[in-house]
């Protein structure tokens, strides 16, 4: 067995394995994937028999978190070979990509799980359920508005795209603490990846003004049920220099990390609403808690309070602990649709 990250020209490689796992996509939409999303993306694969048994594609995204550029990885197409399963292939492979993550410089990662329980072991943990609007049939061409205002409907074209991404940058940056950064590339990708399905990315307009920007889909293509996006923290350092404060704080307390071992430190935050956080390594003598990373990944996107966490294994804090913690400001306000 050999775990190896391919060469942007070997890519193509894991196609077979890729229809193979994954045979419900449609031909389209694995053509898009392979002419596309490969092109940037890194793949790591685990050779054994003289071919391709497993694999995992971290995409890469632009994201803003609390106004701050973050390059993060979206971790999709884990797959092994149906006569290759229960050898531990997967669990390799994430452990691998998560540590090259830390070295590459990336504070966090996300995928959306096939199932929640898959990734819970290694501290991923579920803080978003997608919302996709969609347009439907009956809207397309003029949309009347339920305050009497006539909104245009109509398919994106090329020349729109950079206003397109400067709009929604402008309605995500107000609303959400964390989303994908648009440009017309991405959305140029985007209509890419809808055609391949046979979709269009519809434009809705009042006069010259934006409102809003949804797929067509086809019908019998919509999803039944929203999918959930998991997250992991991979640099605890790097992550909390994203992090507001409410107002004055001070805290001491040890992350515990079981597969980058960088993480496992003793931390100190200090700041204010004006400075943010700034950040000083402790001594565990002076510690006044002990949180593990998922505890820390779920307080920091607003999943769990500094007293739910308590109730977890790991999670130690003292009375004080939890007073500051609550100081910090968790980032609830998530906008990530992205399907791959």
């Amino acid at each position: 067995m050999e775990i190896r990250k391919l060469d942007v020209t070997e890519h193509s490689s894991t196609r077979p394995l890729y229809e193979e796992v994954f045979a419900e996509d449609s031909q389209g939409f694995v053509d898009y994937y392979y002419t596309e999303k490969t092109k940037d993306n890194q793949i790591y694969v685990i050779e054994e028999d003289g071919g391709i048994q497993a694999m995992i594609h971290l995409n890469p995204y632009e994201l803003r978190v609390n106004g701050i550029k973050k390059d993060v990885d979206y971790i999709v197409a884990v797959a092994t070979r149906k006569d290759y399963r229960k050898r531990g292939y997967m669990e390799e492979l994430l452990r691998r990509a998560l540590r090259d993550m830390y070295a590459s410089g990336r504070s966090f990662t996300f995928l959306m799980p096939a199932a929640e329980a898959i990734y819970t072991p290694y501290d991923f943990r579920t803080v978003y359920e997608q919302e996709r609007k969609r347009c439907p049939q009956k809207e397309y061409g003029t949309l009347a508005l339920e305050d009497g205002r006539v909104c245009r409907v109509s398919p994106a074209e090329d020349s729109e795209l950079e206003e397109l991404a400067a709009a929604a940058n402008r309605e995500l940056s107000s609303a959400y603490q964390v989303y994908a950064y648009r440009s017309g590339a991405y959305y140029r990708r985007i209509q890419k990846e809808y055609a391949s399905e046979g979709a269009h990315l519809m434009v809705y307009r009042e006069g010259e003004r934006i409102l809003d920007l949804r797929p067509y889909i086809p019908d019998g293509q919509t999803e039944e049920t929203a999918p959930k996006i998991m997250v992991r923290i991979i640099d605890v350092r790097r992550f909390l220099m994203s992090i507001q404060l409410k107002t004055l704080a001070a805290v001491c307390f040890q992350v515990t990390d079981p597969i980058i071992e960088e993480n496992n430190r003793c931390i100190v935050i200090t700041g204010t609403e004006y400075s943010g956080v700034m950040l000083m390594d402790g001594k565990p003598e002076n510690s006044e808690g002990t949180l593990t990373i998922s505890a820390l990944t779920e307080f920091l996107f607003g999943v769990k309070t500094a007293e739910e966490l308590c109730m977890e294994e790991g999670v130690q804090m003292t009375e004080r602990m939890k007073e500051e913690m609550h100081k910090i400001i968790p980032l609830s306000r998530l906008y990530l649709n992205e399907t791959v």
